[in-house]
């Protein structure tokens, strides 16, 4: 019996959101147009669960480069609706378009002269006849066996926003760095944000030795760094190899007077590197990618191959680029 309710209620809520299908028309067009061509934002206001699922709008359209705020319409009702401006689009929410709460701040939205783009079940509701836009939300029955919970109603609203802002999103040409400017934070805005400038060992602590020098030196050098690496150029200072320590404990196999040995003997001349530009997410990837085996550093190099950093696997997992 729960497992027969469970599966009924979502196929309720499926069949609610596949019948708005049909209602993305001229007019749905319409009021996305109205909000690309809006020069202030976009206030989404609804009471109860729809007011809930508002919030979830108004920040979905917020990060994807529709600015917007949700506003409760008790509060508007006692001064919040200062926050509404001629300027703006009012996406106001109400399945029945009766909300008391909603249709009562209607009349001085309409006064202080801003678009109102209802998302609604009825259109003859004052809700749906006091707006400029009318989306229809409707759903043939709701999920809750009383017939009262908002269920495939919420699901249906919640997914028209959703059917919006990325309708939205696309017309803007917005773009993954844009997107990450609005979540610098946390994982997603180091995957997006971080490059491999901000991650790079520059300067004094960036290994380098030139030709000519021995192994003995570039061991030195990668010892005093200890980044498991040191870059290899040549008189002009471009790169023309790579010691790692893998290559020294693999000649330390076969001979210890290797160490006298000029670096150009036993570097690797075809190593990989990547330019600073780049996205720290993309050293990581080059780096799990690698062939044969993954590897742990990665020189970085400018247009004239000249060594300006390198990346270390630990930095890039100390910055969450994972």
């Amino acid at each position: 019996m729960i497992k027969n309710k469970a599966v009924e209620t979502l196929n309720i809520e499926a069949d609610a959101v596949r019948n708005l299908t049909k209602r993305i028309d001229d007019e749905f067009e319409a009021a996305a147009r109205c909000i690309l061509d809006c020069k202030a934002r976009v206030v989404v206001t609804g009471m109860g669960k729809s007011g809930h699922i508002g919030k979830k709008i108004a920040a979905t359209l917020a990060s994807t480069g529709t600015p917007s705020f949700f506003m409760h319409p008790a509060e508007a009702f006692h001064g919040d609706l200062g926050m509404v401006t001629e300027n703006d689009v009012v996406i106001a929410i109400s399945n029945s378009g009766e909300s008391n709460e909603v249709v009562n701040i209607l009349p001085v939205i309409r006064r202080i002269g801003a678009t109102i783009v209802a998302m609604c079940g009825r259109r003859d509701s004052q809700l749906g006849k006091y707006s400029d836009y009318f989306l229809d939300i409707s759903v043939e029955r709701e999920a809750c066996p009383l017939g009262l919970a908002p269920t495939a109603s919420t699901t249906a609203t919640l997914a028209m926003g959703d059917a919006l802002a990325m309708s939205l999103m696309e017309a803007r040409n917005f773009t993954s760095q844009d997107f990450a400017m609005f979540h610098p934070g946390g994982a997603l805005g180091r995957k997006l944000l971080l490059t491999v400038k901000d991650v790079m060992h520059t300067g004094e602590d960036n290994p380098i030795i030139g030709c000519g020098k021995t192994v003995q030196d570039a061991l030195f050098v990668m010892t005093e760094k200890g980044l498991g690496a040191v870059s290899v150029t040549d008189a002009s200072g471009k790169m023309v190899g790579i010691i790692t320590d893998g290559i020294i404990r693999r000649a330390l196999r076969k001979d210890y007077n290797f160490l006298d040995e000029a670096v150009e003997n036993i570097m690797f001349t075809e190593p990989v590197t990547i330019s600073e530009n780049k996205l720290a997410a993309t050293a990581l990837s080059v780096m799990e990618k690698h062939k044969p085996r993954p590897i742990t550093v990665l020189p970085v190099v400018d247009a004239a191959k000249n060594p300006v950093g390198i990346v270390h696997l630990t930095d890039l997992l100390r910055q969450g680029v994972v």
